[in-house]
């Protein structure tokens, strides 16, 4: 039982005896605080001052060296002010992000300027042939309105003409006003694909014979 006992009383010793040694060696009493107070007084000892609260605040080891730093406390326009520049921040990172994805998408697309004026002139093969598609449409629209104005004379000073009759006129002028305003906008899209490929070639330039590069 004495072995036991005296065993108990080590165990129970050792970590006091520890903790007192950590409270006594140089870094747990190394800690010095040192700060400028709202009264624009300096404070140092080893505890905050009110004068202090709020403001930065530096520990210092024994040998008077910063080792830690805490910053003051910010103001409400300070926090707005560091929100918006986090904020713009955060912008830019995904402007950035997004230009280098297009300029990779660029090169992937095209091996030379050559291939742009090749798609160019592809893309306005296509716009010219559906401007010549919805204008074929038109044609027969028209005559097909013919056709009714026709039939409608036919009830000049007459009968009322049919319900049906005045209903297919004025859906033939609604398709017609439908493929009149398609054809033009695929008239201006001519001005919308010169411009993007315009863009195309002078970013791909900028990028291979400009000195830049794709951003990855």
């Amino acid at each position: 039982m004495l072995r036991a006992a005296v065993s108990t009383a080590v165990r129970i010793a050792f970590p006091i005896a520890a903790a007192l040694l950590l409270l006594a060696s140089p870094l747990a009493q190394a800690q010095i605080i040192k700060c400028v107070g709202k009264d624009g007084k300096t404070y140092v000892g080893q505890t905050l001052p009110p004068q202090c609260q709020g403001q930065a605040v530096d520990q210092m080891n024994k040998q008077g060296m910063v080792v830690k730093r805490q910053d003051a406390a910010m103001t409400a326009e300070q926090r707005a002010a560091r929100e918006a520049e986090q904020k713009a921040a955060k912008e830019k990172a995904a402007l950035d992000k997004e230009e280098a994805r297009k300029n990779k998408a660029l090169l992937s697309t095209y091996g030379s300027d050559k291939d742009i004026e090749v798609a160019r002139q592809r893309a306005l093969k296509d716009n010219e042939v559906a401007v010549q598609q919805t204008q074929a449409k038109i044609d027969l629209i028209d005559k097909r309105g013919v056709t009714l104005k026709k039939e409608l004379e036919f009830f000049q000073g007459k009968n009322k003409p049919p319900a049906k009759l005045m209903q297919d006129i004025q859906n033939n002028d609604i398709d017609r006003k439908a493929q009149q305003d398609l054809l033009s906008a695929k008239k201006k899209e001519v001005e919308v694909i010169n411009a993007k490929y315009d863009e195309d070639k002078r970013r791909y330039l900028e990028l291979t014979k400009g000195g830049g590069s794709a951003k990855k």
